[in-house]
């Protein structure tokens, strides 16, 4: 018995970019095909704020003396709920 099956390939595909005059402006050299469908959804620009382990750098991986589980039972050692 022969049989026979088709397999359609998605690739994600994902490009920057912003608006000018209306229009969408990829940023480098992209071209995608006529007729490609896309979604445009708006990111958060940098604002110069350093990035969170930048900020916090200096107290990461400071503390001493914390239970093995302090990690996984954050809850319970803050805030007495059940143990995981």
């Amino acid at each position: 018995m022969e049989r026979s099956f088709s397999v359609s390939l998605r690739v994600a595909m994902s490009f920057t970019g912003h608006i000018a005059d209306g229009r969408v402006v990829f940023d480098g050299p992209v071209s995608p095909p006529d007729g490609t469908l896309v979604r445009i959804e708006p990111i958060a620009q940098a604002t110069g704020t350093p990035p969170l382990l930048e900020r916090l750098g200096g107290v990461v991986g400071k503390a001493t003396g914390l239970p093995a589980d302090a990690a996984t039972n954050v809850d319970y050692y803050l805030y007495g709920h059940p143990k995981k």
